[in-house]
This record gives structure tokens, sequence and C-alpha cells, in this order.
């Protein structure tokens, strides 16, 4: 059934891994049966009707949140930061998920029936800033459905005797097989069963690795293995080098990402704020636990397979679990990843069926819903085509996610005024996030030289952005007014510390003046406007596409 290879870890033979996956994809490929429909419809494809309860809501946006992306980075992050690592990465993931809550409580207001951000940024404004949205969700979610598949292909080379391609393979035409049959349907309701399990094995692999591998004498011994920073729980470099940069990055995933707005508008409008708040949790608990064993694999010196950080929880996994409970944690594992990847899967279909033919072919009065039903899978054999190519560069999961996040940074201030201030108008949206780009580039990459006045202005329009980030997360819980104090103080009493020493860390520069630049163009060129958006024209712009009773919106998007 397994056996026990040189380096002391568990490898399963063929026969049980191929009776482990068919266990885990057919049981899910039953459940989508059982939820399919003879008669199709292409809103509930994507958006299951706008109703569903808060069970099957909070756990299908926790496993989305949670995926075995997620925990490999977590678990990265401590053993490179140390102790303070998982903290960085789980708590402020956690809390993004409770800062979404009361912009999508606006969101379902004025858009109580929208599909995607993107068809409402097109009925707020027009063409651009809906294409904008479109394409920058398009790519984010190819790079996560990405970076599952890398992951779940890693899984599979280290415990069996498939390589990495071929585990790539099998992973995404798993997840492939359920979600193709009912859509966004099936990929909540099989979050479901999947949440359960992954919270489950999560609360008993975790501190069955810490005492098989000599916890808490290991965190004695192995104090050596750290250095001072590593060992510092309040470490400078930690939060600089990850724990900002995530606070920034994850705060565009919860607004620009369309897995969470497409779960946005599915859930009942009543029941947005327990969903959102227990995902808060689950997603916490979950991924610094998980994340904690990259500190122990730190403690202990154990060196990652190949070299490659991403082997670290299958690793410390197959090092210290019996056959049994290795079984659990691989299923545990293809569960989180799935959870994710069948998301992504059903975003990409919504995008496509929604943002492309809904509105930029056909037009959404002669949109054709059985025809948007074929584009949509249709689209989810794409994707998965084009994640299978990209996963064989087996790029780094946790740089892919901070890239990504920061890159989204300079759509997060247009597209959060685009719900609240009528002024914001499409050149405006449009012009701000080219230029936030066009300055977030050079910063990152350091295209420029940094250690002159380009690193001075870069850390001045960086202070600023701490402030935008600040102020747009008091602004959800509190207004504008409190917003703006939180925002102007922070930009005052950082810059002291701030200037003349961010640029050195350009991933957390990069974001910030993403954030700063796209909020004070858009501003700026928002202001002085006469006229004011109808906020009601929304709900008449966007809807079901089985009916017929909305009109369909202008170019101009007035």
């Amino acid at each position: 059934m397994w056996h026990v290879t040189g380096s002391d870890m568990v490898q399963f033979s063929t026969l049980v891994i191929v009776s482990l996956l068919v266990a885990f994809y057919g049981g899910t490929f039953l459940i989508s049966l059982r939820i399919g429909k003879k008669q199709e419809n292409a809103d509930g494809f994507m958006t299951a009707g706008n109703k569903l309860g808060f069970g099957v809501s909070a756990a299908s946006m926790t496993a989305t949140w949670i995926w075995a992306s997620s925990m490999y980075a977590s678990a990265t992050s401590g053993y490179t930061y140390g102790i303070s690592g998982p903290i960085h990465y789980g708590l402020w993931g956690a809390l993004m998920i409770l800062f979404i809550y009361p912009f999508g409580q606006r969101i379902r207001k004025v858009a109580p029936k929208a599909h995607t951000l993107a068809e409402v940024m097109y009925a707020r404004h027009g063409r651009s800033s809906q294409l904008m949205l479109a394409g920058s969700n398009i790519v984010g979610s190819l790079i996560s459905l990405m970076s599952n598949f890398l992951a779940g292909g890693l899984l599979i080379a280290l415990l069996s005797p498939f390589n990495f391609i071929q585990g790539v393979f099998i992973v995404a035409l798993g997840v492939l097989l359920y979600t193709l049959w009912s859509g966004f349907r099936a990929s909540v309701l099989t979050d479901f069963v999947q949440l359960i399990g992954m919270l489950g094995a999560v609360a008993v692999l975790v501190p069955f690795i810490f005492f098989a591998a000599g916890f808490p004498a290991a965190f004695e011994s192995g104090a050596g293995n750290l250095t001072a920073e590593q060992g510092n729980f309040f470490s400078s470099v930690a939060f600089f080098e990850q724990g900002a940069p995530y606070i920034a990055a994850v705060l565009a995933y919860a607004i620009g990402n369309q897995t969470i707005a497409q779960r946005l508008f599915a859930v009942r409008e009543d029941l947005i704020k327990p969903t959102f708040i227990t995902a808060t949790v689950g997603y916490g608990a979950t991924v610094i636990g998980v994340g904690m064993l990259g500190v122990l694999a730190l403690y202990l010196g154990i060196e990652p397979m190949d070299g490659d950080v991403n082997n670290l929880i299958p690793q410390m996994a197959a090092s210290y679990l019996p056959g049994i409970l290795l079984a659990v944690f691989f299923v545990m594992i293809i569960g989180a990843l799935s959870s994710t990847a069948d998301s992504d899967l059903a975003a990409l279909s919504s995008i496509v069926m929604t943002d492309v033919y809904g509105q930029a072919v056909a037009g959404k009065a002669n949109a054709n819903p059985r025809r948007m039903l074929l584009i949509g899978r249709v689209t989810m054999i794409v994707a998965t085509a084009a994640a299978i190519s990209l996963a064989s560069l087996q790029l780094s999961i946790l740089d892919l996610l901070v890239f990504v996040g920061a890159l989204w940074g300079a759509l997060v201030f247009p597209v959060i005024a685009s719900f609240y201030w009528g002024k914001v108008t499409n050149k405006a949206f449009t012009v701000s996030v080219l230029v936030a780009l066009a300055a977030f580039l050079p910063v990152r990459f350091s295209w420029v030289p940094m250690d002159g006045m380009f690193g001075i202005l870069s850390d001045i329009v960086a202070v600023v952005g701490i402030g935008v980030v600040l102020g747009l997360m008091t602004f959800g819980f509190f207004g504008l007014k409190i917003a703006q104090i939180v925002g102007g103080l922070a930009i005052v009493l950082s810059a002291p510390f701030a200037i003349g020493f961010l640029h050195d860390y350009p991933t957390l520069s990069g974001s910030l003046v993403a954030y700063a630049v796209s909020t004070v163009v858009c501003f700026a060129m928002s202001v002085n406007q006469r006229e004011t958006f109808d906020f009601e024209l929304i709900k008449q712009r966007t809807g079901d596409f089985d009916e017929e009773e909305f009109p369909a919106v202008g170019a101009s998007g007035k």
C-alpha cells in the first residue's frame, strides 16, 4: 500500500494514490450529478439564483479563501521569516475577509442581481472600466488556477510514483470533471463537503506532526537554526517583507477577485455579514495552524526537497505521519486546492459568459442563455489547458500571490469609489488605473535606480499609499470622516520613519505606490465633475440573462 523511502518519508503505491483520487473526485462528481439540471439555467450556473443560505455560503467562502497555495505559502512564510511568518500571512488574510463585508453590502444594494464586478462597472461607467476589471480577473484567476494545479502536482509527485506533470494533469482533469457539470452550484456544494473534511483534518494532523517531530523539545534544541530576525516575533524584516505587503495585497484581492465577488452575489443579501465573519475565523485558524509546520521545519533544520520551499508541507507530512494519516493529509490538500480551483473555473466562465459574450458581443438584450452555458463550459476547458501549461513553469506560489495582489492595488480605490461617489467617471477610472500601473512596475522591479531622488519620491508616494490603505479599511466600517482622519494621521505619523528606507522593500513600496497614484489621479479627475451618477440605474442595467425585463446599457454608461 505504501512504503518508506530512503529519506524516511512514506510514499503511496500507484494503487493507493489512484484509489484516493478516484474516491475524492468521483465523490465530488456524484455530488454535482445530484444537483445537475436537465434544463440548466445560465444565471444559476453563475450565481445559484442569488439566494444561497448561511451554511453553504460561509463554507464556500472559507474553502475558497483556504486554498492549497495559501497553506503552502503560509508554511513558506514561517520557514522564511520564523515564528511571526504564519501570523503575518494568516491573520492579515483573515482580517481582509472581514473588511470585505461592509463593501459587499453596498455592492449588493446597488447591484442585487449582478454576476460579476466587471458587469457592474459597465453599468456604472462603460466598456473600458469593465474590460480592465474583467481582464485583471482573468489574469488573476488563471494564476490562481495554475498555482493550485502546481501545488497538486508537487504533492502527487512527492507522495506517489507519478511525476509532477502527471500530477498536474490528474488534479486539473479531476476538478474540471465535476465543475463542468453544474458550474458555480457544483463549486459551492462541494466546497461545503471539502471544508468539513479539511477543518477536521487540520485539527488532527498539525498537532500530530508537531508531537511526532519532538515538540516542544524541538523548539529548544533547534533555536540555533534561526537568525535573530527569525527568532524575533516582532521582526521588522518579517513585517516589511511579508506582513505589510500582504495587508495591501489581500485588500486588493478582496475587492478585485471574481471568486469572492461571485459568492457575494450568490449569498442572500441579509446573510452577507455572518457569512464573512464566519469565514474570517475559519480561514485564520486553519492557515496559521498549517503555516506553523514551516516554523517547525525551520527549527528542525530541514532543507526543502530539491531546494523548493513549495515542497515543505508535503515533505513534513510524509516524514512524520503514518500511512493512514498521510492519506487523510493527502485528501485534505487535494480538497483545499480543488475548492479554489473550481471557484477559479466558475469565475472565469462567469466573466466570459457575462462580460465578453453577454455584453461585449451579443449585448444584454440579445444574449442567448443556452449559448452562454456552452461558452461557459468551453471557457472552463480552455482555462484548464492554459493553467496546466503555466503550472509546468513551477514558479514560487508566495511570490505570485503577493505580486498579483499588489498589481490589483491599482484598482481598489477606483472600484470602491465607483460604488459610493457619483462623480467618478469612466475616464477617471481608466486613466487612474493605467497611470498607477505605470508607476507600480518600475518601483516593484527596480527598473530605475532607487538610491537617489527617485527613491525618496517613491517613498513619499508610498506614504500616501499607507494613508489610503488604512483609510479604506476604516471607511467600510466607520464612514468617510473617520476614514479621512485615520488616513491623514497614518500619513503624518509614518512619514518620518518611512521616507528614506521604504524603497528598500520593492514589493511593499510598489503596492503602496499603486494605491496612492490611482487614488490621487481618480480623485483629481472626478472632484470637479458637475454630473452625479444615479445608482438606481445599475439595478436596471444588470440582472438575470434568462429574463428580458432589464434595459440594455448605452456605450457611455450614462
